[in-house]
């Protein structure tokens, strides 16, 4: 079978089957599968999802990481595991660039990382923990671009993330009966003042970030009773990881006032810290001419900046020594990432397939 129908193929079934964060065993099944049937050597692991594979030889390491995770999102009225951000095609496409290159008389061994839980911004830790990027000279990644960032034929050498921190809080008041308020302690009156206070913080204005309530949990159904409890989630960003840690420390010095204002305690939980871009010229470079032999002058695009987070850059922030870049690649994507209606033009993944290989192709002989 040709390869470009296989990569169509492999999309379609991780399509129809998604997996959530750290609960893909049938994705990790299926890629073990399909590596099986190529005939290339891989691993898996006992203790978490995921799949590492190689070809070629020598001491030299190359890599390219696909995640492998799906959103926990609601579709049509129902609550249900769905690839809307691209991770099934990046699977595909990651496939694909093995298949071109299996036979090719490499210059070094390539190392194909087959990554769980991007969403939940820890995966790439997971597999870093467990050698993946051990000797690595240059990691790539590719990811699916919304159309208004790259338009269908068009591609970048970089990603430039930003950073991302998720909070997670709970309110502790008391709980009392509607007609006696002053005996408890309403949960909800410090959750409204922490949405006001988000809007009060503010830093240069040359800095891209932002901080926002994006869950909030209250109350039940009986609409007599105060609740002394509430949870909330917050969504903080920012375009470089210093100002992220600036928003960090207003955000916990400020909820904290709040809850000694209101009499109260207030838990946080800082999880799913996701580092922005560190991009490596070099490694970009090489993208650039990747792409340059798929699409020519016309095809490639400056870097893309994006507000939008990638566990990705784990591995550099890690490991300092890693040269990396991710491909942006335009498929016509929309309404957009994460959107669960989202659709793109399939078409793009053979040529991110062709660009992932020719990319590692040049590299293997730069590393």
């Amino acid at each position: 079978m040709a390869v470009t129908q296989q990569i169509r193929n492999w999309f379609e079934h991780f399509h129809a089957n998604p997996e959530v964060s750290w609960k893909e065993h049938e994705t990790t099944k299926e890629i073990a599968r399909i590596l099986t049937e190529m005939d290339v050597p891989f691993k898996t692991f006992e203790d978490v999802t995921g799949a590492v594979a190689e070809i070629g030889k020598g001491d030299t390491v190359i890599a390219v990481r696909a995640d492998i995770d799906a959103l926990w999102q609601e579709v049509d009225g129902v609550y249900q595991a769905n690839h809307s951000c691209g991770h099934d095609g990046h699977m595909a496409m990651v496939l694909g660039a093995l298949a071109y290159l299996k036979e090719e008389d490499l210059g070094c061994r390539i190392r194909f990382i087959f990554q769980p839980a991007e969403e939940k911004g820890n995966g790439s830790n997971a597999m870093i923990d467990r050698g993946a990027v051990d000797d690595v000279s240059y990691l790539f990644g590719i990811h699916l671009r919304p159309q208004e960032e790259l338009p269908l034929g068009k591609a970048s050498a970089a990603i430039r993330h930003g950073a991302a921190y998720f909070v997670k809080g709970t309110i502790r008041g008391v709980d009392a009966h509607g007609a006696r308020p002053h005996q408890g302690v309403n949960a909800i009156d410090p959750l409204l003042a922490i949405g006001q206070f988000l809007k009060t913080v503010q830093f240069s204005p040359y800095e891209a970030y932002s901080v926002k309530l994006t869950n909030i949990q209250a109350g039940g159904d009986s609409l007599n009773i105060i609740p002394g409890t509430a949870k909330f989630g917050l969504d903080m960003r920012a375009q470089s990881n210093d100002v992220l840690q600036l928003l960090k420390k207003r955000i916990d010095t400020g909820i904290q006032q709040i809850a000694e204002l209101y009499t109260t305690k207030i838990d946080l939980e800082w999880a799913d810290y996701t580092p922005a871009a560190e991009v490596s010229e070099e490694a970009a470079s090489i993208a650039r001419e990747g792409i340059f032999d798929v699409l020519g002058q016309k095809g490639l695009a400056g870097d893309v900046v994006t507000s939008g987070s990638d566990d990705f850059h784990f591995y550099t922030i890690r490991n300092p020594n890693l040269k990396a870049t991710m491909i942006g690649l335009g498929a016509d994507l929309g309404p957009g990432l994460h959107h669960p209606a989202m659709k793109f033009n399939r078409d793009a993944l053979v040529t991110g397939a062709e660009i992932l290989a020719e990319t590692l192709k040049r590299a293997s002989f730069q590393a």
